[in-house]
């Protein structure tokens, strides 16, 4: 048996699941997930200019793996506290955020309002694709353990990149 297999192990992905204390204590964990998912984007990506278009390889590779690795590390967090996609567990909306900005870094680069701006545009639009889950978003939700729990979040943000992409081609024209 693996240390993951093991209940200390599954313990410790359940706490990286729920983000320690901010799954479990505050209200709205989907939210505030987010919210540090998109501190972690601009620390991560934009900060170290992980995101322009020179560096875009590595930006999917990177994301992709937050992607990936947020599959069991949701899935153990149902399973440890039995239920099916807890509200607890917001590694999901964390590790997706980086998602809704790809490609977007040199825009975003922008002056300190206008990245905060962009920054709060993603939050906004991630937010509502999550909780209102149009087109077939909601179907997502149906699929089986982590690979569920992730995969709506994962199309909200691709909405959201779409939605930010068509925000810059608009500025782009009139510029």
């Amino acid at each position: 048996m693996s240390f993951f297999q093991s209940a200390s192990g599954q313990k410790l992905l359940a706490a990286i699941a729920t983000l320690g204390p901010v799954g479990r204590l505050l209200p709205a964990p989907g939210t505030w997930g987010s919210l540090l998912g998109v501190v972690f984007y601009y620390y991560a990506f934009q900060k170290t200019g992980l995101n322009t278009t020179e560096t875009l390889l590595q930006f999917v590779i990177f994301a992709a793996l937050l992607v990936v690795c947020a599959v069991p590390i949701c899935e153990a967090g149902e399973k440890v506290l039995g239920k099916s996609d807890p509200g607890e567990v917001n590694f999901d909306e964390f590790a997706v955020i980086p998602v809704c900005f790809a490609g977007l870094g040199n825009a975003i680069d922008c002056g300190p309002a206008g990245t905060l701006s962009w920054l709060a545009a993603g939050f906004v639009l991630f937010r509502f694709f999550d909780i209102v889950k149009p087109w077939k978003i909601k179907e997502l939700q149906k699929l089986k353990g982590g690979f569920g729990v992730v995969a709506d979040d994962f199309a909200a943000a691709l909405a959201t990149c779409a939605c930010l992409w068509a925000v810059n081609g608009i500025i782009l024209i009139f510029s």
